[in-house]
């Protein structure tokens, strides 16, 4: 019987070329765990939670890719089953992150991330659930419900990309993709015990991502390890003639590498709010750095504290003008009015979850008359600020170091009432998304709470461009 929780990426395929098992018999192994833990989101059986649909075709997927295997065709993912955000297109499936407003809406082409795990060979399991339009930092916005913390299934799992986290932490999938905007891989990486990572902002393509916020927004993956990150991101990552804002990579040619200092902003890890047994973990992470030869120095990054009320001008004045084309008329949910504004006006009531309907009102405000001089555009100021003085770190140091969360992972409904409290368990993580900056958060230990062990993570980010350093420092730390 094949055991997904002792299996990461690197170890199945070596298992699969073996011929230990086959495909099928490993994308059947992730069915059962999703049957036996999973229950049904859209039926109310209980579960976790994690997906919201298991594609019909997953058996297809894995008896092609033993056929392929079968006739010595070597590819980075031939026959590993992998999970997608609900705002990740594939074509011929439903695609409605998470949100009333796109029920029962189809996707009309393969985003360019899927294009190229059908290349690297990937059996694509299913779609996750997620924050409703991405928009939340614990998966209970959602308009199918909330996604339990496997851990504790009175606790959040983060969000939003919360079922993908859970997909991977409870064994349903040996890696998945998630959006990170703010935090929304990284986040749940930390909550769920797993490896959450973010590539600079234009390595990886947007296209077929229902975008929230375009400037912020990038696909990354979770994993189990540092170094099945790095395959995936090395699969998904490229220059896309339809998203203007790709990258093309270029040689590096520093000598970055051989210095390995970590630099520690003190004075932003030690903020009011932070959980004293977060600040003891992380300490404890500074300490198993320097054990590795890493040198470890203060910084001063004056404005990182702003990070997180720039993000919540930027983002909201994004979002409300990308969610404008969601009218009830192109396609998704269309409530009848007694006329065409009415209809409108119905179709976004109905459509959106109050978070959302929050959103779009804040950033339409910013966006005013009157109103975008003293808001959006001083945001847009500061953060040309903090991504300069980011810049300036990096010139000093390889990376920035800090929890990746102010605390473990909250209960269910704990922060719903309070939409401020929740935006502060992004604190650690807007920075790399204002600058564009790589980040990957790394599972760093335990904290015990009502008798339940809560995972808790930490955050390093490195300069522009810079993913290799990220991932050798991170195999560094988990040794894998």
């Amino acid at each position: 019987m094949i055991n997904i929780q002792e299996l990461n990426i690197k170890t199945a395929r070596e298992k699969l070329r073996a011929g230990e098992f086959t495909a099928r018999e490993l994308t059947q192994a992730c069915l059962d765990v999703i049957k036996e833990k999973d229950g049904d989101i859209l039926t109310g059986k209980e579960g976790l939670h994690a997906f919201i649909e298991v594609y019909d075709d997953v058996l297809s997927q894995a008896d092609e890719a033993d056929k392929q295997i079968k006739a010595g065709v070597d590819k980075p993912l031939l026959g590993i089953p992998v999970a997608l955000k609900d705002n990740i297109l594939r074509k011929g499936y439903l695609a409605t992150a998470a949100s009333n407003i796109l029920k029962g809406h189809v996707a009309t082409y393969d985003s360019f991330v899927v294009k190229k795990l059908y290349e690297a060979g990937a059996i694509l399991i299913g779609r996750t659930n997620m924050d409703d339009s991405a928009m939340g930092s614990s998966t209970e916005n959602s308009t199918y419900g909330p996604t339990k913390n496997p851990y504790d299934v009175s606790r959040v799992p983060g969000g939003s990309s919360g079922g993908s986290a859970v997909a991977v932490a409870a064994g349903m999938a040996l890696a998945s993709f998630g959006s990170d905007t703010g935090g929304s891989i990284r986040q749940p990486a930390a909550f769920c015990g797993i490896v959450g990572m973010k590539p600079t902002y234009g390595r990886v393509s947007r296209s077929g991502l229902i975008a929230l916020g375009s400037s912020f927004d990038q696909i990354g993956p979770l994993t189990k390890t540092a170094e099945d990150a790095e395959i995936l991101y090395e699969v998904i990552k490229g220059q896309d003639i339809m998203d203007s804002t790709t990258l093309r990579e270029e040689p590096i040619t520093n000598n970055q590498e051989t210095r390995k200092i970590i630099g520690v902003p003190r004075s932003f890890v030690e903020s009011e709010g932070v959980d004293e047994r977060v600040r003891q973990n992380f300490d404890e992470t500074v300490e198993k750095f320097k054990s590795l030869g890493y040198k470890i120095v203060d910084i001063d990054i004056p404005h990182a504290h702003n990070a997180l009320a720039v993000y919540y001008i930027i983002l909201p004045a994004e979002a409300s003008s990308n969610l404008a084309r969601f009218d009830g008329v192109k396609y998704g949910l269309h409530v009848d009015g007694s006329d065409g504004v009415d209809d409108y006006f119905k179709t976004k009531g109905e459509g959106y979850g109050k978070e959302v309907r929050r959103r779009i009102i804040l950033g339409t405000y910013v966006l005013s008359s009157g109103y975008y001089d003293e808001y959006y555009g001083s945001a847009v100021k500061m953060k040309k600020m903090i991504t300069d003085e980011y810049q300036k770190v990096f010139e000093e140091v390889d990376f920035v170091l800090t929890p990746t969360t102010p605390t473990p992972a909250f209960k269910l409904g704990e922060k719903s009432s309070d939409p401020l409290a929740m935006y502060l368990a992004d604190i650690f993580t807007v920075p790399a998304n204002i600058a564009g900056l790589p980040s990957i958060s790394l599972p760093s230990g335990f904290v015990e709470e009502e008798g339940k062990k809560l995972p808790l993570g930490i955050e390093l980010m490195a300069d522009l461009g810079r993913e290799d350093l990220i991932f050798q420092a991170s195999k560094d730390f988990l040794g894998k």
